[in-house]
């Protein structure tokens, strides 16, 4: 089963570093494409979480769509065990990327 570890302060999709995206983009330039940005921003993020029970949060979605490349990346599909989306400073990015 893949592992998904998000850092991302403000998308709809994160609860407490769980993703429930259900499919998930990361771009050439390993963007996450599937982000949505939460209205309320980061403090919509913050208590979102703080609401959320352990028991109901997903695992990480079966399938990642990748056009980056990367050794992981087979087929546009990442073949990766764990994979870790983080923010930067202007986008959220796969931070599991590593070049051939």
């Amino acid at each position: 089963m893949l592992q998904l570890k998000c850092t991302c302060n403000n998308c709809q999709h994160n609860l407490k570093g769980h993703c429930d995206a259900g499919l998930i983009s990361v771009s050439e330039k390993t963007d996450c494409q599937s982000r949505i940005k939460r209205p309320g921003g980061a403090l919509e993020q913050t208590f979102k979480e703080m609401e959320a029970s352990e028991e109901f949060l997903q695992d990480a979605p079966s399938v990642v769509q990748c056009d980056a490349l990367c050794v992981y990346n087979e087929d546009n599909r990442c073949h990766a065990t764990s994979i870790k989306i983080t923010d930067t400073l202007f986008s959220v990015k796969c931070a599991t990327r590593v070049k051939p």
